[in-house]
């Protein structure tokens, strides 16, 4: 279930956004705390059900062991049971970053190819997605990198062993998980926004990187980062800013989603807007 689902907000985000552009205003009362108590609860039903941490822990190691022993065998031959379960860990110690198979080979002494089939596998029973990188030419787009987020975040969040308290630490992978969580909402949403949209990532040759590409079918594209923090600057922009140069007028808009509560102006097109925004934000906005 989606953030909106949970709370009978509008999850209107996708659509308001492309109709108003960097127009778009909002105002969210929620804290930094209670994203982390968001991204740790994640969006399935039986998990959101249950308040109590140790019942919630108990039932995403359960849903977890019980995919790999019946869904996953039933889809690839899996030979290294224990190493699949190790390479679900290590998947969600990289939420939301480029994953190759040939960088798990030395941690999971596992041949290449047997990566890449558990991977597979580990994508259609919805447990991972795979979100492609962005290129304006189609066949670029089909051979760049991926990035991997776990479908729930409550399941990654309790694969990297963390609890909303801990995330709040300082070093906690509050980041990586917040990105993940944001793009798992990204594509519930964008399964039944009116406008059209491809979700996507940036990187270029020169690093430069924007967490979400969400294009339509005109070709108008708006950039999102992420961001676990309070407070942005100008720097946060960085990759938008090289997005939106090259686009010209096809960038509408260019978000980072942060921690705080009010929107923020960084220049043409550019915003900084609270995370809350994505789920509370009706299609209807006024500029």
């Amino acid at each position: 279930m989606s953030q909106g689902e949970l709370g009978g907000e509008p999850d209107g985000f996708i659509d308001a956004i492309f109709a108003t552009g960097p127009d778009l205003r909002h105002e969210s009362r929620l804290t930094r705390a209670d994203y982390a108590a968001r991204v740790v609860r994640g969006g399935l039903p039986e998990a959101t059900a249950r308040d109590d941490t140790r019942r919630r822990r108990r039932f995403f190691d359960a849903y977890v062991q019980a995919l790999i022993d019946r869904d996953v065998r039933q889809l690839s031959d899996i030979q290294h049971k224990g190493e699949l379960r190790k390479l679900v860990r290590l998947l969600a110690a990289r939420s939301a970053t480029i994953i190759a198979a040939n960088s798990l080979e030395s941690a999971l002494g596992l041949s290449r190819p047997t990566i890449a089939r558990y991977l597979q596998a580990l994508e259609e029973i919805f447990l991972v997605k795979r979100i492609p990188g962005w290129s304006r030419n189609p066949g670029t787009r089909t051979t760049a990198a991926p990035k991997l987020i776990f479908v729930d975040s409550g399941i990654a969040s309790n694969e990297v062993a963390t609890d909303a308290q801990g995330l709040l630490r300082p070093g906690a992978p509050f980041g990586p998980l917040l990105e993940s969580f944001v793009l798992s909402e990204l594509s519930r949403q964008l399964t039944w926004s009116g406008e059209l949209v491809d979700l996507s990532h940036f990187r270029d040759r020169d690093r430069y990187e924007v967490d979400a590409v969400l294009e339509n079918r005109s070709g108008h594209v708006v950039g999102i980062e992420v961001k676990a923090a309070t407070t942005v600057g100008p720097d946060d922009f960085r990759g938008l800013r090289r997005l939106a140069d090259r686009l010209g007028d096809d960038f509408i808009a260019g978000i980072v989603l942060y921690t705080g509560t009010s929107t923020l102006p960084f220049g043409d097109k550019l915003r900084a807007m609270p995370v809350g925004a994505f789920w509370e934000v009706p299609v209807t906005a006024a500029t």
